[in-house]
């Protein structure tokens, strides 16, 4: 089994970065592909990034690119999300989740393992 706690969410002004963590324990879990993912009030759960097993790969969502980074730390079995510039409509509960599958995806189902989330709210 693998869980995963995500942390580092909070309220910040439009504008504002901010960085989330999302920690790994369990199986081991350096193959697994990782990504976030959000859901913002009345909304479905969406796509916001993924990272392969080595680092060495990585996609975005449209809305973010340019403004976020994913990045992991597998010694530590880490994953963060560098957002920057921040905007209103980045307001959502942010997950972390893992994948057996090595090949990066978008689909939500080619995740197994999920966290709990960490809320951010962007005030303008």
């Amino acid at each position: 089994q693998v869980r995963l706690v995500e942390s580092g969410g909070g309220l910040v002004q439009a504008g504002d970065s901010l960085k989330l963590s999302c920690a790994a324990s369990g199986r081991t879990v350096s193959r697994y592909s990782w990504a976030w993912f959000r859901q913002g009030p009345g909304d479905e759960r969406e796509f916001v990034a993924a990272i392969n097993w080595s680092g060495g790969n990585t996609h975005y969502a449209d809305s973010v690119k340019g403004r976020f980074s994913i990045s992991r730390d597998s010694a530590k079995n880490i994953l963060y999300l560098q957002m920057n510039n921040l905007t209103r409509e980045d307001t959502a509960v942010y997950y972390c989740a893992a994948s057996i599958v090595t090949v990066l995806t978008t689909l939500r189902e080619r995740y197994g393992y999920w966290g709990r989330g960490t809320q951010v709210t962007v005030s303008s």
